[in-house]
């Protein structure tokens, strides 16, 4: 079992600690054996965790920074909106990360779901439909730019006269696709991606598993050739044993990632992350 940090709380307070505060944590991160550092595609926080006003931080300007600054720990989104970037200057700006990270990039996309900042900021906010329609399309330009095709894509959204995109990455990013809807996010994850990650519970896991399972036979794919991975947020130090055996159930289910991270609001996100390199990295499977 691997972890990732998420990291959503840009900690409030002065512009010029948000990024040394990023930075050490990501370095703790790297020096911890985390295995992917993780942002969220915004450009407000997340009503959920607090308020829109709050500082946040663009993410793909963001991972460059801290690609130089780290040596080791796989960089990115979770997830990409597909909205927020024509896919074209996607795959470029996914291209470019991963060549100055030295081929530690994944690329995570998913339908979009944050209507406040899309109205804010003028952003076209389509219906659900469409927006997966448009990920797929996504899916396919990026792919068909990290091949040796540079020919012309049309789409029913997207039109691009040529998919030139040199240089390529060092490694093509591995496509991961957030989400658990079991009519088109898991057939998109069976006909596309690398790895999925989802939110479901423990109980709940099994069946979307089977779901993906059933899509994955229905496009001739097999699904050990993806990687699970799934969100869990508790906090894994009220009971580091308890948290441990919580990775081994999910770890039967097939996952090998779990999503995690510092509370928004904690003052030492750095402190947190060494905290888990030391006492629960150390002790999983």
């Amino acid at each position: 079992m691997q972890l990732g940090v998420h990291y959503v709380d840009f900690l409030p307070g002065a512009p010029e600690r948000l990024g040394p505060t990023l930075v050490s944590t990501a370095k703790a991160a790297d020096d911890a054996g985390v295995e992917v550092l993780t942002l969220a595609d915004h450009f407000f926080q997340m009503e959920d965790l607090g308020r829109a006003t709050d500082p946040f931080l663009e993410g793909y300007t963001t991972l460059g920074y801290l690609a130089g600054v780290t040596e080791r720990i796989t960089l990115s989104m979770l997830v990409t909106g597909v909205t927020y970037r024509h896919p074209g200057v996607l795959a470029k700006t996914v291209t470019t990360l991963d060549v100055l990270a030295g081929g530690r990039t994944m690329l995570g996309l998913g339908a979009a779901w944050y209507e406040r900042e899309h109205l804010a900021l003028g952003i076209p906010y389509p219906s659900l439909s469409q927006r997966f329609e448009m990920l797929e399309e996504t899916l396919q330009i990026c792919l068909q730019m990290w091949s040796d095709d540079d020919g012309p894509y049309e789409g029913k959204h997207f039109q691009l006269a040529e998919t030139i995109c040199q240089p390529q990455p060092i490694r093509r990013p591995p496509i991961l696709i957030g989400g658990s809807g079991e009519k088109k996010t898991l057939r998109l994850v069976a006909q596309y991606a690398d790895a999925w990650h989802t939110s479901a519970s423990l109980d709940e896991l099994p069946h979307k598993v089977d779901v993906l399972r059933r899509h994955c036979d229905a496009v001739g794919r097999n699904i050990d050739e993806i990687r699970f991975t799934a969100a869990y947020i508790n906090d894994p130090f009220s009971d580091v044993d308890e948290y441990l055996r919580t990775m081994d159930r999910y770890s039967e289910l097939g996952v090998d990632l779990i999503t995690t991270g510092p509370i928004p609001g904690n003052p030492d996100p750095q402190g947190w992350v060494k905290r888990l390199g030391d006492e629960v990295i150390p002790r999983l499977g």
